[in-house]
């Protein structure tokens, strides 16, 4: 795939306003996310203070990003990217075994309402995975445990349960799973055990469960565990003014950059998160430039 200008992670109101101001200053560009969009917009009840609709439901705004994409023939692209990796001169963002390759990074992946549990950072990349594509053949004919908060993740516990000797499900769902070697556990994961490397679940009942690895498979990746070296404070992403973060052609904007957690603020900054793109996008074409000069 070739490389794009930017790459939008993330189909709420913050990552679609980044997506239609590119598409208007003729970018080239990926977004990523869900044709639902935003859970949280969609269920909220009553929406009173964006401007130029005095009363509307989660759902019915929903409905009209989802027609202002289609309007400008905006596509969404449906990966969860578990990985953006900086290469210098650009970004490259993984997501299972697909590779992507943009200029610039737009971050929208909304706030982290779920905190991490204890010993999960901790203990990341030594038994605690986000990519079951990536790792799962590390877990082969292992006892793994694998959280799952999204139906459409189901198909990488099949795989992972194709590999795996034994799997201890935890979906945040009805799920009707049903594989010989997959036990769907009741309780849920109270904290990740280990010194160096995974050993044991505890559960919420205080049930001890020994295990090799653990999975999460989650609709977004934690900012700093999708960026490394990614500056944040209090579980948001630190940005200034220009929406810029501490890693040159990085963006971030919306909910994930902290409160106030607003339609209307995540709307503004997708806006300048974008125009602050084009405006590194230029200084980048002008370094190349004079290089090409000498």
């Amino acid at each position: 795939m070739d490389r794009v200008d930017i790459a939008i992670i993330g189909s709420g109101p913050a990552g679609i306003s980044a997506a239609v101001n590119a598409k208007i200053r003729n970018k080239s560009f990926l977004l990523f996310g869900r044709k639902e969009l935003s859970h949280k917009v969609n269920i909220s009840k009553e929406i009173r203070n964006y401007i130029g609709f005095p009363s509307v439901s989660g759902k019915e705004l929903n409905e009209r990003f989802a027609a202002h994409l289609r309007d400008m023939e905006i596509e969404i692209t449906e990966e969860t990217i578990t990985g953006i990796y900086n290469m210098g001169k650009y970004f490259m963002l993984l997501a299972d075994q697909k590779v992507f390759e943009a200029t610039t990074v737009i971050i929208a992946i909304g706030a982290e309402t779920v905190k991490p549990l204890p010993g999960e950072r901790e203990l990341l990349g030594k038994g605690v995975s986000y990519c079951a594509t990536c790792d799962g053949n590390l877990f082969k004919g292992k006892t793994i445990a694998v959280f799952c908060d999204n139906e459409s993740h189901e198909h990488e516990v099949n795989y992972l349960a194709e590999l795996a000797k034994k799997v201890y499900y935890f979906p945040n769902f009805a799920s009707t799973l049903s594989m010989p070697n997959v036990e769907n556990t009741k309780s849920k994961i109270a904290k990740i055990l280990g010194n160096s490397c995974v050993s044991d679940i505890e559960l919420k009942d205080g049930t001890k469960i020994t295990v090799d690895g653990v999975f999460f498979l989650k609709q977004a990746v934690a900012a700093d565990v999708l960026l490394g070296k990614l500056e944040t404070e209090g579980g948001h992403i630190v940005t200034d003014r220009r929406m810029q973060t501490n890693i040159k052609g990085c963006f971030a904007c919306g909910d994930c950059t902290g409160a106030p957690y607003q339609i209307a603020k995540s709307v503004g900054e997708g806006n300048i998160a974008l125009h602050s793109a084009i405006s590194y996008l230029a200084e980048m074409g002008k370094k190349d430039d004079e290089f090409e000069d000498k």
